[in-house]
């Protein structure tokens, strides 16, 4: 039986209207509205076509760090045919930063020992595309990152993924497996859940772990374990746009006095 880890992410989407947090380092959990990450079910999605093609003989688990209200997302992914979910979390991980996060995935790993791990490129609320390629480096497993077309055989030593790069381009790569991918968008349709799925997952248990039952110290996980700290979260200042009228010589004439305005050089 082949093994696919993806690993999904509770993302936090926001109203227009909404107050940060007394401590000012994040906006305040009363404004939260809280959703699968985009990425995520793209990911899912690649190993739902590999388990089909495969004719069952893949067991697909999702997997999250995150507090109970993450279950909600398992359980959407369960809806859609994964297998089995589990949700890693304490306390103490509310101030990890995306590589405290990839280090308790990466222990998750040890443990489930999958043939190869999926994720999303990056998460919609913070966007760092960190978590994956962190895992990857703390298992030490070959990578590809924002891949966007997928051969693969369940089983195979090898596999080819088309990476998207940046203007447009596109790069093929061979990987060795097991191998960390992170999805990008547009790679496949992700599927709905069923009315029958959706009930059934309702039903399903959620395996639920502490980063200390993975065998993590107190000093890899959390704020102890991150490499970084969010020390203020703040609304930028609005800016001002003036649009510019005439000839291309006349806008040209406007625009550079406009700069040395700025400068506060004299005209």
């Amino acid at each position: 039986m082949i093994k696919i880890l993806v690993a999904i992410k509770q993302v936090a989407s926001l109203d227009e209207d909404f107050e940060l947090s007394d401590d000012g380092r994040d906006v305040s959990a009363d404004f939260h509205v809280f959703d699968l990450n985009e990425w995520d079910h793209y990911a899912l999605e690649e190993a739902m076509r590999l388990k089909e093609g495969a004719h069952g003989d893949i067991e697909i688990v999702v997997a999250t760090v995150g507090p109970e209200s993450a279950d909600d997302e398992l359980r959407k992914c369960l809806a859609k045919g994964a297998d089995r979910a589990v949700r890693i979390w304490s306390d103490a991980l509310a101030d990890a930063d995306p590589v405290a996060i990839a280090r308790v995935l990466a222990a998750l790993a040890r443990k489930e020992v999958p043939d190869m791990i999926f994720a999303g490129v990056q998460a919609s609320d913070h966007a760092y595309g960190v978590t994956g390629m962190a895992l990857a480096g703390l298992i030490d497993w070959p990578h590809a990152a924002v891949v966007a077309g997928l051969d693969y055989a369940p089983g195979a030593k090898t596999a080819t993924a088309r990476r998207e790069l940046e203007g447009g381009a596109y790069a093929t790569v061979e990987v060795q497996c097991p191998a960390v991918l992170t999805i990008q968008l547009g790679i496949n349709t992700p599927r709905y859940a069923s009315l029958r799925g959706i009930k059934q997952a309702a039903q399903r248990p959620i395996e639920t772990l502490t980063p200390h039952e993975l065998g993590l110290a107190a000093g890899e996980t959390g704020a102890a374990g991150s490499l970084s700290r969010i020390r203020r979260v703040y609304v930028p200042a609005a800016g001002r746009a003036q649009m510019i009228e005439g000839t291309p010589a006349e806008q040209a004439a406007c625009l550079a006095e406009l700069i040395k305005e700025f400068r506060g050089e004299a005209k």
